[in-house]
């Protein structure tokens, strides 16, 4: 049995992705407002984890992740048509939240919430994507641990809260993230990038 303490940690980072062959600013997570996350709990990715983890306070980092240990690939066969009726509001389509580029809370028939971001919007159908924003691309990320100690038993309950769907992330971040732009891309507005705010 693993024996090694869950870790609190928290990084101030950079991430950027391949557009079109130019390097952008996908999103950032400044030292007001770190990434906060516990190791070990299957918040992040596996890969950014495995990074992450060995560093101290205050060492820098650069690294890239590979398509396949980010998002993986984009397949087109998760852009699915959906009939407007899905997104009707007393009666009336939700025009003012469904639009392309807009990202929409769903849930399958197993009861699985996840994000799919609107492509179109036609006469009958809306065209939605279930990619992930960031799928098919490599992630560099670029900044300073600013925070790694053992997480405390408050902590770890918070986040085992979270993930049994009892509200909040858990993580910390989503209430300081009023800046918009600290999660990974799963949430509308904000995020914390845990993957888990909905």
């Amino acid at each position: 049995m693993d024996t090694t303490p869950n870790k609190y940690i928290t990084v101030a980072y950079e991430l950027y992705a391949d557009f079109d062959g130019k390097k952008e600013l996908v999103e950032k997570a400044p030292a007001e407002h770190p990434f906060q996350f516990i190791s070990d709990m299957g918040t992040t990715l596996d890969a950014f984890e495995s990074h992450i983890k060995p560093l101290q306070k205050g060492e820098k980092f650069d690294f890239t992740l590979s398509v396949e240990e980010a998002y993986g690939e984009y397949e087109q066969e998760r852009v699915i048509e959906v009939s407007k009726d899905v997104f009707k509001v007393d009666g009336h389509f939700d025009k003012e939240h469904i639009y392309p580029g807009s990202v929409v809370p769903l849930m399958n028939a197993d009861g699985a919430r996840f994000n799919g971001t609107i492509a179109e919007v036609k006469e009958d159908t809306v065209t939605v994507d279930l990619n992930h924003p960031l799928a098919g691309k490599a992630l560099n990320f670029v900044g300073e641990v600013t925070e790694n100690r053992d997480a405390t038993k408050d902590e770890i309950q918070g986040m085992l809260n979270m993930l049994s769907g009892e509200g909040g992330c858990g993580c910390g971040s989503c209430g300081g993230c009023d800046d918009g732009d600290c999660g990974c891309g799963d949430h509308h507005d904000h995020g914390c990038g845990c993957g888990h705010c909905h």
